[in-house]
């Protein structure tokens, strides 16, 4: 119940270590997490249906591919929405494997959502800042997913929720999963499982940051907090 909620600014400078001083590449800890949230949609959405993945510019989306890839392993009916894909690494590699799956990538989202068993919403995480200068076209995705009735499982941060205050009239998602640890938004959560993913953090760092994190049941990549 005392779980950490962290501020932007410290979920910033854990993800600085782990990098720095625990020399982890943005593709190990982008596919642990990818596949926590691949793990907890399907334990939060057991029946093997359609899922759009909604993908941002940014390390958001990259875990949305990763995603996307997995829950098309296993056997779920994966579609990707793309519209803005970034040429650096490690993006365009994990766009190519997501293909190489055949899984459909658009740029843009379908005009009815109502074929999905739910929306993994991939766009903003927590790099996020300011809600009110979204721009084009995920300020129109956006305003899709607050208004779609469709389930959206939500990817560490909702996307358009500002990371500490959260958004009161943004997308109210019905899962979350949060990676690494939660941030400070996910106590506006009102949906149904707040999954905790990401299960890489060294005991060093938790202990340096302070972090009380429930414990991971056996060799589980997720946890319901």
């Amino acid at each position: 119940s005392n779980v950490t909620y962290l501020g932007q600014e410290q979920a910033q400078n854990i993800d600085i270590e782990l990098f720095d001083e625990y020399k982890f590449s943005i593709d190990q800890l982008m596919e642990l997490a990818g596949l926590a949230v691949a793990k907890a949609v399907e334990k939060s959405y057991p029946d093997r249906g359609e899922v759009l993945i909604v993908c941002g510019p940014g390390n958001n989306g990259g875990d949305g591919l990763v995603a996307a890839r997995h829950l098309a392993l296993f056997n779920y009916k994966p579609t990707v929405v793309y519209p803005k894909q970034p040429n650096k690494h490690p993006f365009p590699s994990l766009l190519h494997q997501v293909k190489a799956m055949g899984v459909s990538v658009s740029p843009s989202l379908p005009s009815d959502l109502s074929t999905y068993t739910c929306i993994v919403d991939a766009v903003f995480g927590f790099s996020f800042r300011g809600a009110n200068n979204i721009r084009a076209p995920f300020d129109t995705i956006i305003t899709a997913l607050v208004n779609t009735t469709v389930p959206i499982a939500s990817v560490d941060v909702p996307s358009g929720w500002e990371v500490e205050e959260g958004s009161p009239n943004g997308i109210q998602p019905d899962v979350l999963i949060s990676l690494t640890a939660p941030k400070l938004c996910a106590k506006q959560f009102r949906g149904r499982h707040h999954w905790l993913g990401g299960r890489f953090v060294p005991p060093a760092l938790a202990q340096k940051y302070s972090l009380n994190l429930p414990e991971y049941p056996g060799s589980d990549q997720i946890v319901l907090i």
